[in-house]
């Protein structure tokens, strides 16, 4: 059996959820893995007090990342998919796991025009369901702030556009690569490329 791990990969506000979600709809017999979840779970469950904190906790996260991820390559699971806004940092691993455990990789990376990207970054940050930990410095469980502005980590338009280009989000690839516009949601097909997954998984029977 051919087994793949998917990369849905891309600048934050992209839509790499939603496509994980249509993904899974398609094959449920995906499994996946989130970074950002490790990190709300971690959060809720830890906490930090400072910035310094909260970039030791988040070390300890890519560590439990890492290790589920492999746990999935080792018993086999044939659609491994993971969502994040990959870069270069993460890259040796996956090559390293694939590697290890035979897994063909597939990398999904949606892209943007910065200013739409940008209006939904912020949208998003300032929303009440987006986990508060992920715009602050300091957070323990029950924490809330009724004015998301406020928050001491939301980032500015100028430092979106800098972690862009720093880590080189709308570069990132490895083993075979889609690239899909998402610049408007209303043009996007994703169909095509779900129908190309739903064929991998039965040429791998």
């Amino acid at each position: 059996m051919e087994k793949y791990l998917i990369l849905l990969a891309g600048p934050p506000a992209t839509g790499k959820s939603y496509l994980n979600n249509l993904i899974c709809e398609a094959l449920p017999q995906t499994y996946t893995v989130s970074p950002d979840e490790f990190k709300q779970d971690m959060a809720d469950s830890v906490g930090f007090s400072t910035a310094q904190e909260k970039k030791e906790l988040e070390q300890q996260v890519w560590e439990l990342y890492y290790q589920a991820l492999e746990v999935y390559m080792r018993v086999g699971k044939q659609f491994i998919v993971t969502e994040y806004p990959f870069s270069y940092k993460q890259k040796p691993y996956f090559e390293g796991l694939s590697e290890r455990y035979n897994y063909h990789v597939i990398t999904i990376r949606l892209v943007s025009e910065f200013e739409t990207l940008w209006q939904r970054r912020i949208q998003r940050d300032l929303d009440a369901s987006r986990h508060l930990s992920f715009l602050m410095s300091h957070y323990r469980y029950g924490d809330t702030l009724q004015d998301r502005t406020q928050a001491d980590e939301l980032i500015t338009k100028q430092g979106f556009w800098d972690i862009i280009e720093a880590r080189q989000y709308n570069h990132f690839s490895l083993g075979k690569l889609y690239e899909i516009d998402v610049t408007d949601y209303s043009t996007v097909d994703y169909a095509p490329l779900l129908e190309e997954l739903v064929a991998l998984s039965r040429e791998g029977r």
